[in-house]
């Protein structure tokens, strides 16, 4: 089966900005980034993973999609744009598809607008019913880039970005493109924030998962994006594939997941099986991890189940928060930082945690700061998203290296 590559990356959250900043804050467990913050839900300051500084402005011409979901995405894209200006001159603008991921696009404007209505009778004179359409970040991003590819969002809630990058390899390999801007953007909002709040759902502090004192998650914004390619690129980081994906929809609650987790477990079984590996070979698995009662749960039996010889794994979810449709594209990008070069001491992303498991539930093999990859070779990393409606995906990435000695965490590579 032909190969897909995931050859540059640019991505924003509350860990920074840029591959560089990013994974080292993933390495080293920084939370710095997760603050409370009041006005979001009355009388609650929540604790939350946002975006902090100046956000690029939108291009000339563009104002008309002015929105902070966009703002997030163009500030992944600029990290990025030449490559991407140069895969548009060798492949052409038809041949460049657009695969994004989000939940909230942009409903915080549309909020802030329906606020001034019911104050003043009018809505504000920039308000714009098409910048809460979903499709609005892949109709900004093709516009900005002339791109006359494929171009559409997927919004399955938390799966969104995860299953946009499946999308996008699907395009490749239909030969309905020769190269895939994929990936995902979500911002915060107070529409989210008082839904899961509603629930019951969201954490004051800082989020806890799978401990026996988890009590709800925390939201994030950010976005990821990704040049997908079905030909090697030329940076050191080129080699990373996606290596295979799986999706399940248990159909289970509207938003509570199957107990047992069977359909988390089939994600991670169909991901395996398209990937043609074997769950012994999985370096390690990015957790969806969400704090909740109900999620940790479950995935903690599906991973005993699929891989009973454990895995090292861990949620970084306390590092960015939750951030829905974003987060699938995110935590592939964390595998890819993992596996790439800003990664020299083969450091794997820690576990933080209080340190006290739930007794009720399988012990998971989570990863302690400082941790490493075993021996050189190829590298395997999954990565798991679950959403409502029992909707799951786990994605696989991987990979090859030279044999060469793994220097010892504190020494130079």
């Amino acid at each position: 089966m032909m190969s897909t590559y995931l050859t540059e990356l640019g991505l924003v959250c509350a860990l920074g900005s840029g591959q560089q900043a990013v994974a080292a804050g993933l390495l080293a467990g920084d939370t710095s980034g997760m603050q409370a913050q009041g006005g979001w839900v009355s009388g609650r300051d929540l604790t939350v993973g946002a975006v902090t500084g100046e956000l690029p402005p939108m291009p000339a011409g563009l104002q008309a999609a002015q929105s902070r979901n966009n703002q997030l995405l163009l500030a992944a894209a600029l990290q990025i744009e030449p490559q991407i200006r140069a895969v548009i001159a060798r492949y052409g603008a038809g041949r460049i598809g657009v695969v994004l991921g989000t939940s909230t696009s942009g409903i915080h404007e549309a909020a802030l607008s329906i606020a001034e209505q019911q104050r003043t009778g009018q809505l504000p004179a920039d308000y714009r019913y098409s910048q809460q359409e979903l499709v609005a970040p892949a109709a900004f991003l093709s516009q900005w880039l002339q791109l006359s590819g494929p171009s559409y969002v997927i919004s399955t809630a938390c799966t969104s970005s995860a299953r946009a990058l499946l999308s996008a390899q699907r395009l490749l390999r239909l030969g309905v493109c020769d190269a895939v801007l994929c990936g995902g953007v979500d911002s915060l909002c107070g529409l989210t924030l008082n839904g899961f709040a509603a629930l019951e759902a969201v954490a004051d502090a800082r989020c806890n998962p799978f401990s026996a004192n988890r009590n709800g998650i925390n939201i994030g914004e950010g976005a990821a994006l990704f040049l997908m390619t079905k030909e090697l690129g030329a940076g050191e980081s080129a080699s990373i594939m996606l290596l295979g994906g799986g999706a399940s929809s248990d159909a289970y609650h509207i938003s509570a997941p199957e107990p047992q987790g069977l359909g988390a477990q089939a994600a991670m079984r169909k991901a395996l099986a398209n990937a043609g590996v074997a769950a012994e070979t999985i370096d390690y698995l990015n957790l969806h991890g969400t704090a909740t009662r109900h999620n940790d749960a479950m995935e903690s039996l599906a991973v005993q189940a699929v891989f009973p010889a454990g895995v090292p794994c861990s949620s970084s979810k306390p590092l960015t928060g939750h951030c829905l449709g974003a987060a699938g594209a995110l935590e592939a990008a964390f595998c890819w930082l993992t596996l790439s070069r800003h990664n020299p001491h083969r450091l794997l992303p820690p576990q933080v945690w209080d340190g006290v498991p739930d007794p009720e539930l399988p012990a998971l093999d989570l990863v302690q700061l400082g941790q490493q990859f075993g021996p050189a070779g190829t590298r395997r990393l999954m990565s798991n998203s679950f959403a409502f409606g029992g909707n799951n995906i786990s994605l696989l990435f991987a990979q090859e290296q030279e044999k060469e000695p793994v220097p010892a965490f504190g020494e130079r590579p």
